[in-house]
């Protein structure tokens, strides 16, 4: 609103420099190609790494299998680091050691991680493996893709916008450097002559 305002103020104003109007033109373009430019880089973003989460989302529900564990002692309490992609993983507690059947039918055991406040031997509890028993997390569910999604498309079209202003300012700041030299020029030119009486005539 502000590079319509100032196309229209030096539209006819004698004191309107070419500078002037550069500067409120650059302007204009560059609100526009913000509000055209960022959005759709932001959707097309958003919709690619969509496409590839819901991908590999599709793959994980292939390859990760929910087996029931049983637990054989206490290893005692876990490690305050979890998979901050598996929602089971912020109700883990406890360590323990445990043995399961894999999905290929193969007898496992090994510490694992458990939402067990207090694990006493032969509890059983879930735990996802790949198909040959090793433990693996939970896989990606369509919600948790999506948020991701849409926070990649928002930060793609910030900084769409941001490089866009950038540019702007950045040609903005020469075109004022170059201003600024020309009127040190001129300056040096009229300054020996300065206050004299007949200068300019």
């Amino acid at each position: 609103m502000r590079a319509l305002t100032g196309l229209w103020r030096w539209r006819r104003n004698p004191l309107c420099r070419a500078t002037d109007l550069a500067e409120a033109w650059m302007t204009l373009v560059t609100v526009v190609l913000v509000a055209v430019v960022a959005p759709v880089t932001g959707l097309l973003a958003g919709v690619h790494v969509q496409d590839s989460l819901q991908r590999s989302a599709r793959r994980q529900r292939h390859t990760h299998h929910l087996v029931t564990a049983r637990v054989v002692r206490a290893l005692g309490e876990a490690p305050l680091e979890t998979d901050p992609v598996s929602t089971t993983a912020h109700r883990a507690r406890s360590r323990v050691l445990a043995e399961w059947t894999a999905p290929d039918g193969t007898r496992q055991h090994g510490p694992v991680l458990t939402g067990l406040k207090s694990p006493h031997s032969g509890e059983h509890f879930d735990l996802w493996t790949d198909s040959h028993g090793r433990i693996s997390t939970r896989p990606l569910d369509t919600l948790t893709a999506t948020t991701h999604a849409a926070l990649a498309g928002i930060g793609a079209a910030l900084t769409t916008a941001a490089l866009m202003e950038s540019g702007r300012r950045l040609a903005l700041w020469r075109m004022v450097r170059r201003r600024y030299a020309r009127w040190d020029q001129a300056w040096d030119r009229a300054g020996p002559d300065w206050g004299k009486a007949g200068t300019g005539s």
